[in-house]
Formats: C-alpha cells, sequence, structure tokens
C-alpha cells in the first residue's frame, strides 16, 4: 500500500514536468496559431487585427503568464479550447481517445496471441531448424516498419482480392461490432504484427532462462509431463519481462499510432496531435500530450502491480 502511495504521489509531479516540457516544445516551434489559421493571408492583417487575434487565442501574454492561466484551469478540470475545433480540450481528447485505445488492445491481443506461443515454441525447440526459422520470422518482422506492412496489406487486399479497407470513418463498437471490427481488424494488424515480432524474442528468450532454473529440472524429475512443465511452471516467470515490454508499448499505443493513423486515414488520438502541432493548436496539444503521459503512468503502475500477480518473489514494498 505505501508502495502505491508512494506512486501515486509522484503523478503531479511527473505531470507538471511534462506539462512544462510540452509547453515550451510547441512554442518553440516556428509560427502561430494566426499564421497555421490563415496562411498567407495572414500577412494581409492590419496590427490591430493581429493583435485581436492574439488576445482571442490567449497567446499575447508572456509565456509564463500564458503558462500559469493555463496550469490554474487545469487544477479546475479546464484544458482550454480547442482553436482547430472550437471545442473543450477534453471533449475533443474524449471523442478521438476511444479509437486509439481500441486499436492499441487489439494489436497487444494479435501481439500476444502470436508471440508468446512463438517464443515457447522456438524455446522449447533450442537451436533446431523450427528455432531458426521463428527467429529469422521475428527478426524480419521486427526490422519491418509497420507502414511497409500496412502498405503492403492494402496492396493485397487491393490487387489480389479487388477490394479496399474502409478507411476515413470510424463506428464505435457499441454501434455496429461488425463495421468496427472491418474497420479496425487491419490497423491492429499491422501494429500487431510488428509487435509479435519483439514479444517472441522476448518469451523465447526468457523461456530460455526460465527453463534452465533448478524448480524446472526438478519438476521433470518428478515426472511432471512436459506441457504442464512448460505452460504451468515455466512460462509463468518467464511472462515478467513479456508483461515489462507489454507495458511500454501498450503506453506508446495509447499516444496513437500517427502513422498507421494516417495509412488508414482513422480519427485517432495519434492523427489529431499530428494535425493540432500543424496548426500550432497550443491548447489541445499541451491537453493532449498530459492525457498520454497520465496513460503511460498508469499502465506502468499497473505493469509494476501485475508483476507480484505473476511471480510472488517479487515485493514491491522493498524496491
Amino acid at each position: 500500500m505505501n508502495y502505491l502511495i508512494r506512486r501515486l504521489a509522484a503523478f503531479p509531479l511527473v505531470l507538471i514536468g511534462v506539462s512544462i516540457v510540452v509547453f515550451v516544445a510547441i512554442r518553440l516551434v516556428p509560427g502561430d496559431a494566426i499564421t497555421a489559421m490563415l496562411g498567407t493571408e495572414a500577412g494581409l492583417l492590419t496590427p490591430q487585427q493581429r493583435e485581436s487575434l492574439a488576445v482571442y487565442f490567449g497567446i499575447d501574454q508572456p509565456w509564463p503568464v500564458q503558462y500559469w492561466h493555463w496550469l490554474t484551469g487545469l487544477f479546475s478540470g479546464n484544458l482550454g479550447i480547442s482553436a482547430t475545433y472550437g471545442k473543450p480540450v477534453l471533449g475533443v481528447i474524449l471523442e478521438h481517445f476511444p479509437l486509439t485505445l481500441e486499436l492499441a488492445l487489439l494489436s497487444m491481443l494479435i501481439a500476444l496471441a502470436i508471440g508468446v506461443p512463438a517464443g515457447v515454441f522456438a524455446a522449447t525447440r533450442n537451436e533446431r531448424p523450427a528455432d531458426l526459422s521463428v527467429r529469422v520470422a521475428a527478426m524480419i518482422g521486427q526490422s519491418t516498419p509497420s507502414f511497409v506492412v500496412g502498405l503492403v496489406l492494402i496492396y493485397i487486399l487491393s490487387a489480389g482480392f479487388g477490394v479496399l479497407p474502409t478507411m476515413g470513418a470510424f463506428t464505435p463498437l457499441w454501434q455496429d461490432p461488425l463495421q468496427n471490427l472491418s474497420q479496425m481488424i487491419l490497423p491492429a494488424i499491422t501494429l500487431g504484427l510488428a509487435f509479435a515480432a519483439s514479444v517472441t524474442r522476448v518469451s523465447r528468450s526468457a523461456m530460455l532462462d526460465v527453463l534452465s532454473d533448478d524448480y524446472v529440472r526438478t519438476a521433470r524429475a518428478k515426472g511432471t509431463p512436459e506441457r504442464r512443465v512448460i505452460w504451468r511452471h515455466a512460462l509463468p516467470n518467464a511472462l515478467v519481462p513479456v508483461v515489462t515490454l507489454s507495458g511500454i508499448e501498450f503506453g506508446y499505443l495509447l499516444g496513437g499510432a500517427v502513422i498507421v493513423e494516417q495509412i488508414y486515414a482513422l480519427p485517432g488520438l495519434g492523427r489529431m496531435v499530428l494535425e493540432a502541432i500543424q496548426q500550432r493548436d497550443y491548447a489541445l496539444v499541451q491537453g493532449s500530450v498530459l492525457f498520454v503521459a497520465l496513460n503511460f503512468m498508469i499502465v506502468n503502475l499497473l505493469v509494476d502491480l501485475a508483476y507480484v500477480a505473476l511471480d510472488p518473489r517479487i515485493r514491491l514494498e522493498g524496491r
């Protein structure tokens, strides 16, 4: 319990640090919201018109004053108004987040469903042709960018089967599950295959270490069936590094898979942040990055708690 309290107490400090970094970074990008919105027509504005727009966007004050106003609003649950959407930032984020969350979950399920069995299969056939085949496939999958996988899948569907995946739209799962799955399955496969390669390599390495431990040899000496030794005794302890890798990857996915969302024209969180940066939508960028950072910290905390469930020898209090 003390460990959990300490971790939760660190959340505000980390978020404040992240907010300062992103506040400064977005303002170091050349241009401002006025130029991004009007383009070349911004040069036609009179000084009075530019000053009025600066007041409207809240960029007329020095940086410390702007940050203080935003921070005080944050404590009251107000992340500001998006200049691009003309709506509260939190509402815009929550509109785009369900797609990103579903994409992250589907990708993780695909990656773990492929990677863990493949890693166990390779570890139990160490240095055999089957092991070599899995390692080569994992290396190819890990070195292939996700956008290449996405483009290849689109090409195969269009050239080989004469169909194109549904792009540019998102139907919530609770409205039409089949339509939702048809929209999300290809992006999820695109992300999941790349991550499955990493899971395969990590799970194989972890299983090789665990299979050489004394308790595994003891279980085999007692006549325990090999399947039970592998899946019941060895695998839970080998999953600790897999959980670590999965937590980090899931945190990144919750921040939005920008390239995949661009390829499939999905209105997710990553694509929204990219457009907000291009439009110099300061409030939306700051709120989105803060939201992603909070999700990342929550995922990491859950991963640490999962260690205890997988391996009772781990004690968080002593860390």
